[in-house]
């Protein structure tokens, strides 16, 4: 198998992916408020890393991503996980209205779902994909999810094995999107512990919060590499029709820390608002 290093210097890699480094090329994710934070959508084939804890809707948002892309854009993708069979992927995507099958049957997406250990095999990325890529000329990928590859290589290959299957993914002009499934914590510590935000291009964190006695969800772009980004952390819900991003948290400091409290700023704010008010009233 050709390694990740001689693939580096050969002409097809410098024709794919190199020359378009810099072109300002987007990949759209659909979902209009997250396009904005992302100034536009992701960087053609710039490796994008979604993380976050159990329940922050990380499948959800990669296949909210494929749907959009064949839907709304003409491009075609290719979902593989590692974790759930057909039946449960195709039941799940229903619930928000997103006919998986049909999209299979007019070649606009394929749901692959296989096995870390094949994937890692020589050769394992062309024989479970080589065919599929050729036959659908795929814009974008999922990968779901990463952390699978844990229980088949030591965690010092870890990072080694993930940069290969993404440089075999961007090589044949595909947007890789992959998940990562990390503790709840301080900003991305368990994607940082084991090596892997170094890999990718973009990361973009889900987390939960909770304010006021209630558990909310956070998103906050970490990384994006050349292009600017929205830096706020932003509310979002998962509604019967896939992600809602809203408005930034301006009222509150702490977040990431999980120790969440109103903004002095803002307090102070409405303390002199509240105050100007009073003496308007005494003069009147």
């Amino acid at each position: 198998m050709t390694s990740p290093a001689s693939k580096i210097g050969t002409p097809l890699f410098k024709k794919q992916f190199i020359g378009r480094v810099g072109d300002g090329a987007r990949v759209k994710t659909g979902i209009v408020e997250l396009d904005e934070m992302l100034r536009g959508g992701f960087m053609d084939r710039d490796a994008v890393m979604i993380a976050g804890s159990a329940g922050t809707g990380k499948t959800t948002l990669g296949l909210e991503y494929l749907v959009n892309g064949a839907v709304q854009f003409g491009e075609a993708g290719i979902y593989v996980t590692f974790e759930q069979l057909p039946d449960q992927i195709y039941r799940d995507a229903e619930n928000f209205g997103w006919d998986l099958r049909r999209l299979e049957t007019e070649n606009k997406l394929r749901v692959v779902c296989t096995s870390p250990d094949l994937l890692l095999e020589a050769d394992g990325e062309e024989q479970l994909l080589g065919e599929t890529i050729k036959e659908l000329q795929p814009r974008r990928m999922v990968i779901d999810s990463l952390n699978h590859l844990e229980m088949y290589v030591s965690h010092g290959d870890l990072r080694k094995e993930a940069y290969r299957i993404l440089m075999y993914i961007k090589t044949h002009g595909i947007s890789p999107l992959v998940v990562w499934e990390a503790q709840q914590g301080v900003d991305s510590y368990a994607v940082t512990q084991a090596g892997m935000s170094f890999l990718v291009d973009c990361l973009v964190l889900l987390k939960f919060v909770e304010i006021d006695s209630s558990m909310k969800k956070a998103l906050v772009i970490m990384k994006m590499r050349g292009s600017d980004h929205d830096k706020r952390l932003r509310e979002y819900e998962i509604t019967p029709h896939g992600f809602n991003v809203s408005e930034p948290f301006t009222q509150y400091e702490g977040l990431m820390t999980g120790t969440p409290h109103r903004s002095l700023t803002e307090e102070t704010a409405n303390n002199w608002a509240l105050a100007f008010g009073k003496n308007k009233q005494k003069h009147s």
